[in-house]
């Protein structure tokens, strides 16, 4: 029986054969290999930032009243000086015309007291009146012109008030929330909106003294002013990825370092010329710093085991040995740079790296 089945067995592939059909057969694989070295690279740096206007205010009234008009809604792009705002003027009004009569009574009485002065002045040089009755008139005058004066600052401060009335934007940007609605009654303590000054847009975020220190040049001793003029230009990056099109540049920096975390808290600037960026914004602002003589090597020759890296590299016999490396993400999706595990010269396996066994023939 056992000699029937070998017989069927031979017989079958002998067939397989004779019909042309070929038998599967061992595959050398090829590998790709490179050898290390140093070379200059720019690497990215990232931080988590939120914009701020540069400018953003805080709108309140400085008197109280019932609010009759509101000239914005939320978002709009207003200009300095444009009307927000408009608080019921009636009261206001009235203040400053009765500041007004006030003044002229006061002007009219202090033409009498200089005209009885005067007269009293000329009698005096002829001894028709006392000295007594000269220095009286005279102080009657003097009274009389501070009461100008005190009924001027009156009228002016009537002026003041019935300008807080109308609110106007201090500075160029957007409307932001309006909380408050025509009818309501307002007073210095009311919010009524915020308006961002969004002609240049403020990123905050924090770095280390370490990114700091890159930013120094060689040989330049370490202090918050250096490190700020020799930051290089910075983009802001949006949630979704898009690149906003304008540079910003590094504009100040707390000087403190913040005790629990050892960061210090930055600003960086960016113009905003269309109106793009709002406040409140967040997204990631990138730094490039330069890098000397960095060993760079692919990603794809990495490859990860558990909490480790390894790279197989290629001995003189063309046979492929694991070895531990550490690496850092240099930010360009394609390549890390080495920081210990290889030197220059070192052959590694790139492409393939994956499927390759220890003490395996590489074959290039």
């Amino acid at each position: 029986m056992k000699s029937f089945k070998w017989t069927l067995m031979l017989g079958l592939v002998a067939g397989l054969v004779s019909c042309g059909i070929d038998m599967p057969k061992e595959q050398n694989t090829s590998y790709e290999t490179m050898v290390v070295k140093k070379q200059d690279i720019t690497v990215p740096v990232k931080f988590s930032a939120k914009l701020k206007g540069q400018t953003d205010v805080t709108i309140t009234p400085q008197v109280t009243g019932q609010l009759t008009r509101i000239a914005v809604v939320e978002g709009q792009q207003v200009t300095k000086g444009q009307v927000l705002f408009v608080i019921d003027q009636r009261d206001a009004q009235l203040e400053l015309e009765s500041a007004q009569a006030n003044l002229l009574a006061a002007q009219a009485a202090e033409s009498s007291a200089k005209l009885e002065y005067e007269s009293n002045k000329n009698l005096f040089d002829r001894k028709i009146v006392s000295r007594y009755m000269l220095d009286n008139s005279e102080n009657s005058y003097k009274q009389a012109k501070a009461a100008v004066v005190q009924a001027r600052a009156s009228v002016n401060r009537a002026k003041v008030n019935l300008g807080y009335c109308t609110i106007t934007a201090p500075v160029t940007g957007v409307i932001g929330e309006i909380p408050v609605r025509t009818g309501d009654q307002v007073s210095p303590s009311t919010q009524l909106t915020m308006v961002s000054g969004n002609t240049n847009m403020n990123a905050e975020f924090s770095v280390s003294e370490n990114v700091l220190e890159h930013a120094v040049a060689e040989g330049i001793e370490m202090n918050l002013e250096e490190a700020i003029k020799n930051f290089p230009p910075v983009t802001f990056v949006m949630k979704n990825g898009t690149e906003y099109k304008h540079k910003g540049y590094i504009s100040s920096a707390t000087g403190v370092v913040d005790a629990s975390t050892g960061t210090i808290a930055i600003k960086a600037t960016f113009p905003n010329p269309d109106g793009q960026l709002f406040s409140g914004i967040q997204g990631t602002v990138v730094m490039h710093f330069d890098e000397k003589d960095v060993m760079v090597i692919p990603q794809v020759a990495v490859v990860k085991l558990l909490d480790k890296q390894q790279v197989y590299k290629v001995q003189a016999d063309s046979t492929a040995t694991a070895v531990t490396v550490t690496t850092e993400d240099i930010g360009d999706g394609k390549n890390f740079s080495v920081t210990s595990g290889l030197k220059v010269g070192d052959k590694i396996v790139t492409v393939g790296a994956n499927n390759v066994n220890e003490g395996q023939r590489v074959l290039f």
